[in-house]
């Protein structure tokens, strides 16, 4: 990996769950549960047929929000709420991850499918508050999730930044397509590579990928 394919960028854009912290936190999983329980709620099923629609929905329209907006009428704000009700204590603080990210010249940023509070309970936890120039939820993408193209170009016209001038670190590599036709570095953060034209770097490691760069 050569630091000077990063030496361009002015804005880094991290995702937030599974990039932020190990995916072995199980955070998620905390939020998966939630959101069976809404889906058997609203369609009717018992937990095994809810499980499977949540993930037809996630894998078709990105975000199980998503799929629940298009496919029944649903309180938005009364979903994001409960979905994100859990246990942030399982997230442990990452001092060495902070000072990487204090680190990065340029401006730093969150962008989330969560929501904005969610998010900033997650950062809180895990010991990054006050590291952000900025953190953007599914709300400031008026729910429109990534991996969309008008998700990006919403937020990224709010925040200002320049994709060109901008590299994005996210361990759904999906969610990486639109940034690397935007222009943007495309770093995918997760346990294993999934090689593909639009991913310019993978790592395992993103305290390590980070300490590289600065």
């Amino acid at each position: 990996m050569a630091k000077h394919r990063f030496s361009h960028v002015e804005t880094w854009v991290f995702d937030l769950d599974n990039t932020l912290y190990p995916p072995e936190t199980a955070l998620f999983d905390q939020i998966n549960i939630r959101m069976t329980d809404w889906v058997m709620q609203v369609a009717g099923v018992e937990r095994a047929a809810a499980e499977a629609l949540r993930h037809s929905y996630w894998r078709e329209h990105g975000t199980t929000l998503a799929g629940l907006m298009r496919h029944h009428s649903i309180d938005t704000d009364a979903y994001l709420a409960h979905v994100h009700e859990i246990d942030f204590s399982v997230i442990a603080p990452d001092p060495t991850l902070a000072r990487a990210i204090g680190a990065l010249p340029g401006r730093r940023i969150v962008y989330t499918n969560g929501t904005k509070p969610y998010a900033e309970q997650v950062i809180a936890h895990r010991g990054l508050s006050g590291l952000f120039d900025a953190i953007y939820g599914v709300e400031h993408a008026q729910l429109v999730p990534k991996p969309e193209r008008a998700a990006f170009e919403t937020v990224f016209a709010i925040d200002g930044l320049h994709p060109t001038r901008a590299a994005m670190f996210e361990d759904d590599a999906r969610n990486l397509r639109v940034p690397h036709e935007m222009g943007m570095r495309t770093v995918h953060v997760a346990p294993e590579a999934e090689p593909a034209a639009f991913i310019e770097h993978h790592t395992a490691d993103l305290t390590g990928f980070l300490e590289q760069l600065v």
